[in-house]
């Protein structure tokens, strides 16, 4: 049976030694002092530990069911779910006059790795209710808000997105699902839509659709496409629930993992729905829900590796197997444990130090969004637009690398479905494929973000980079951090310049180079975030902390990616400039 501990104190490091949130100059973060941040987060751990964890993996084995039209959640989720709602976390960053907290989007964040570690499955009703809220409140009427948020945010009512059908997900351009005026303002929605995390379930009273559909007049492609909301059940003027809509399930996908959420085929049968914003402007509203999706989806990615991560670490200090090479370490056993072994040294330090980059990465991430958002920070949006894909990306494809890793660890053991492995491994892999598979984000980077703006946002972050640098070149024991960054960097300017120079001419040389691009951006991104993080540990040493251990422990972890991660820029920077025609080579009826 796996276990799991909340990281607080590595959550406290990122939050007050590296990005120093109670002296930022973001509204609201001058309230998040150390002491009120470890409260939320310890009460977070509590939950999750306590509640959320131990159902995990009786929720995978037991998975979802459809019975005469009533989805039912594994033994154990209302519970957990009611426990969720009781401690109000998915208001935790929602205005208070809808029922929230109005604590930045940090540090929702912050505890989003807790619960998406804890129980991926059963967070994702949590997430994507908290997705529909975030889209409403950004697009919705005041009317729309005033009916639908405060239950919403309250978890009273769930929520959901709907995009894909079964001959489009990507190319949303070929959708069918029809959207028919009607005399009283309202919209019959009619089609079907798959894939639909949290369909429907026993969690909540309603459920709250997000529905893309077209309506008449709009013309061909996405830009016919507008966004509806679709209840479950009518709500009358009063708030109350009134009769059921035209919405049911079809059936529930057998998926490869998160068997413990509900994904639903839903079909709409004449259903009601209700415009949100523009008409045929639906794709710019949904797509404020679906870029804090792809945030939490990257969190998602690094979040099941924190966990396999600790299993995995507890299990090679534990196994006892072989000796060490270079002497014995355990004299009255049989055997050494695993953890003497380099090889086994080596896969939970890629994990390691993957985790806790990835950790700061997102969290820095999420800051970026609470300065765009709370100081209407221009330069910080298109910084977050640039960096989204490579969050969801990079951290979906290195997230599910270290489960795997992790599962190595234990031998054949990490193939047996007791030990709990399995599940971090396949729960984690849907993350490379929902909210725009990572095929599609690195072709949104390379093909959109990078150009965003004249290039001001790039632009922008290698000043950043190269401010980092400056900085910290004159500390002699940063040295290690500065050099390998700084070459990382450059081959980094060099790839988005040969894009530059090719892409107009040559837009498969381009493309074919765009999934080397995001892996090359990520790994500079968590370069950075190493620097800036052995900066932070050293002035700890340098304070005279008490806590030396974990400092140092700090510092060892961050040389290591710098040393044996970071040079692979220099490999994804040699593929990018190979071309397309390597790719490209083979007919179709050749492969």
């Amino acid at each position: 049976m796996p276990s799991y501990t909340a990281p607080t104190k590595d959550l406290q490091f990122i939050l007050h030694n590296l990005l120093d949130i109670s002296r930022s100059d973001i509204p609201g973060y001058a309230d998040l002092e150390a002491d009120f941040t470890a409260a939320i987060l310890d009460e977070a751990a509590k939950l999750a530990e306590g509640v959320l964890a131990p159902i995990n993996a009786s929720g995978d084995r037991e998975g979802c069911r459809l019975e005469n039209g009533v989805v039912y959640t594994p033994s154990g989720f209302k519970e957990a779910f009611e426990a969720v709602k009781a401690g109000g976390w998915n208001g935790l960053d929602i205005p208070e006059e809808f029922g929230g907290q109005d604590l930045p989007y940090l540090m929702g964040s912050a505890v989003g790795e807790i619960f998406v570690s804890a129980n991926m499955a059963l967070n994702m009703y949590q997430g994507l209710t908290h997705g529909a809220i975030s889209a409403i409140l950004a697009h919705g009427s005041d009317e729309q808000k005033a009916r639908f948020l405060p239950k919403m945010v309250s978890m009273d009512w769930t929520g959901t997105m709907n995009l894909t059908e079964p001959h489009c997900g990507t190319d949303l351009g070929m959708m069918r699902t029809k959207a028919a005026p009607q005399a009283d303002g309202s919209y019959q929605i009619t089609g079907q839509k798959i894939f639909i995390s949290a369909g429907d379930h026993d969690l909540s009273e309603n459920v709250i659709h997000l529905v893309l559909a077209k309506a008449p007049g709009g013309g061909e492609g996405t830009k016919g496409i507008s966004l509806f909301i679709v209840p479950k059940f009518l709500v009358n003027a009063d708030g109350s629930l009134g009769a059921r809509n035209a919405v049911s399930v079809g059936k529930i996908e057998e998926k490869m993992g998160i068997h413990g959420n509900s994904t639903c085929v839903m079909n709409y049968d004449g259903a009601t729905g209700y415009l949100v914003g523009e008409l045929h402007k639906g794709m710019r509203a949904m797509f404020t829900m679906m870029n804090e999706a792809r945030i939490g989806v990257g969190l998602q990615g690094y979040a099941q590796a924190v966990v396999a991560y600790e299993n995995a670490r507890n299990y090679a200090v534990d196994r006892l197997q072989g000796r060490d090479v270079t002497g014995v370490q355990n004299p009255d056993g049989p055997a050494d444990p695993l953890i003497v072994h380099p090889d086994v040294r080596r896969m939970l330090m890629d994990q390691k130090s993957f985790v806790e980059g990835a950790r700061a990465f997102t969290l820095w991430g999420a800051s970026l969004i609470d300065r765009a958002h709370r100081s209407e920070d221009a330069q910080a949006d298109g910084l977050i637009s640039l960096l989204t894909p490579v969050i969801k990306g990079y951290l979906t494809d290195k997230g599910f690398e270290m489960c795997v890793q992790a599962q190595q660890v234990y031998g054949g053991h990490g193939y047996i479905e007791e030990w709990g492995m399995s599940q971090f491994a396949r729960d984690a892999r849907i993350a490379m494929i929902y909210e725009g598979a990572n095929g599609v984000q690195a072709l949104d980077l390379v093909g959109r973000k990078l150009a965003a703006e004249g290039g001001k946002p790039i632009m922008a972050f290698f000043d950043l980079v190269k401010a980092e640098i400056r900085e910290s070149e004159g500390d002699q024991r940063l040295e290690g951090f500065v050099t390998t960054l700084k070459a990382a960097s450059k081959d980094l300017q060099a790839a988005a310049t040969f894009f530059m120079e090719r892409g107009m001419k040559s837009p498969n040389d381009a493309l074919a180079g765009s999934t080397d691009f995001m892996h090359l951006f990520g790994h500079v991104c968590l370069g950075l975030m190493w620097t800036r993080m052995a900066k932070a540990a050293y002035a700890e040493l340098d304070a005279g902390t008490s806590d030396r251990d974990f400092y140092d422990s700090k510092l060892a972890t961050g040389r290591y990616f710098m040393a044996r991660h970071l040079p692979a820029t220099a490999l994804h920077l040699a593929r990018i400039r190979s071309g397309s025609d390597t790719v490209m080579a083979l007919h179709a009826d050749q492969f």
